[in-house]
């Protein structure tokens, strides 16, 4: 048992656990610099988190949103250096991946991309296929209403009788299936802004002020502690 798994959590858990990155721009902002290089402090925290989850044993899977399918809308220069960034950090990366053993996979719609960078992330999510300590998800051009509608359109085209969708029809077709347990948004907003809205149905959320730049696994550590008090009934009674 890794010594910095919590003694609440049963041997069996593994917690599948989303985060909304929220506020690099605006931690750039308030010290008075570019835009940009809250984005890089930002890759580095991904690392750190992304380092951190690996090492525990009740994390089965990390979900970041990264880029969503509105974030097309900000300024081109901004867009094309995370694009730029995105692309470095899956060169750069691939090591770290690789010591900790941790799978990348990629989910969103990538059609929007340049070859070159379609090719950086296939040639990430093959050497790293095996890798079993934590399954991470870039959510990238991500959207979950657009991720559904993928989805039923899939089904449709496979369909050869008339029969009704089912619940697992649809599961099966999303970007990643299994169930979110910690839903957590960085840098004080307080929505989830069509992120895996299927997948979330039942997740415990937690909203913190921190900027994503300034997020640490020691905030992190805090909100799986207190994710323990909590108690989850799906509906039931309990």
């Amino acid at each position: 048992m890794n010594p910095n798994s919590f003694k609440e959590f049963p041997e069996n858990q593994k917690l599948h656990i989303a985060i909304i990155m929220d506020g690099n721009g605006r931690w750039a902002n308030l010290r008075g610099e570019k835009r940009t290089n809250g984005h890089k402090i930002g890759a580095e925290t991904v690392r750190k988190i992304t380092e951190f989850s690996s090492q525990k044993d009740e994390i089965n899977e990390l979900t970041l949103y990264a880029f969503s399918s509105e974030n097309w809308k900000r300024p081109k220069l901004e867009v094309d250096f995370l694009m730029q960034l995105l692309a470095s950090y899956l060169k750069k990366e691939k090591e770290t991946y690789m010591k900790n053993g941790i799978r990348f996979r990629m989910i969103g719609d990538i059609s929007l991309f340049s070859n070159s960078l379609k090719k950086s992330i296939s040639d990430l999510e093959e050497s790293t296929k095996n890798n079993s300590n934590l399954i991470q998800n870039i959510a990238l051009n991500y959207g979950s209403q657009d991720e559904i509608t993928r989805a039923v359109n899939k089904i449709f085209q496979n369909k050869k009788d008339d029969s009704l969708i089912t619940k697992n029809d649809i599961e099966s077709q999303l970007d990643t299936s299994s169930n979110v347990d910690i839903l957590i948004r960085t840098g004080g907003d307080q929505r989830i802004s069509n992120f895996l809205l299927w997948q979330s149905a039942y997740a415990e959320l937690f909203f913190t002020q921190t900027l994503w730049p300034d997020f640490t696994s020691d905030e992190f550590q805090n909100i799986l502690h207190n994710f323990t008090k909590r108690e989850r009934r799906f509906g039931g009674l309990k």
